[in-house]
C-alpha cells in the first residue's frame, strides 16, 4: 500500500471550498492519490460512508476508497451546501447527488454529507467526512426559517 504523496498534498492550496472541490473531482475521476491529498496528515481523521462503520486514520480511509474505486469512479456532486467557518476550521453540510447505475440504466440518489476542514501547516485539509443515506428522490430540507408568503 502506497503512502500519501507528501509533495502532492503540500501543493494543494486554497481554502476549504477548493479542497472540497478537489475531493469531489477526485471521487469522480477515481483518483485515490488526489483524493488522499485532500485529507489532513493526522492519525485521528475519520470517514463514515453511508450505512458503514467509523473508519479512522489515513491507511484505513485509503483502503475503503480503494475498494470503492475498484468498481469505478464515484459520480457524486455536492449541492446546496450549508457552510460555517471559523479562523482555522470549516464545516460544510452538503446534499450529494450521486449517479447510480441500475438494471434500467443510470438514476440519481441522494446522500447527506458533512465535511469538516482544518487549516493545517499544509493548508486547508479534510479531517472528517460523514455521509448518511438519503432517499431516491430529492431531499426536502427542513429548517426553522418561517415560510415566505406572497
Amino acid at each position: 500500500m502506497r503512502k500519501k504523496n507528501k509533495l502532492q498534498a503540500a501543493n494543494l492550496e486554497g481554502d476549504a471550498d477548493e479542497v472540497e472541490a478537489a475531493f469531489y473531482r477526485a471521487l469522480q475521476e477515481g483518483d485515490i492519490d488526489k483524493l488522499m491529498s485532500c485529507w489532513a496528515d493526522e492519525d485521528e481523521i475519520v470517514c463514515i460512508h453511508p450505512g458503514g462503520p467509523r473508519v479512522v486514520g489515513a491507511i484505513a480511509i485509503r483502503a475503503t476508497f480503494e475498494s470503492m474505486f475498484s468498481n469505478g469512479s464515484i459520480r457524486a456532486w455536492p449541492e446546496r451546501a450549508r457552510k460555517m467557518q471559523a479562523a482555522a476550521s470549516a464545516v460544510h453540510n452538503v446534499l450529494e447527488r450521486v449517479e447510480v447505475l441500475g438494471p434500467e440504466g443510470p438514476s440519481q440518489a441522494w446522500v447527506i454529507a458533512t465535511n469538516v476542514y482544518h487549516k493545517t501547516a499544509q493548508g486547508w485539509r479534510m479531517v472528517a467526512h460523514h455521509a448518511s443515506p438519503g432517499t431516491e428522490s430529492e431531499i426536502q430540507e427542513v429548517s426553522g426559517e418561517p415560510p415566505v408568503l406572497h
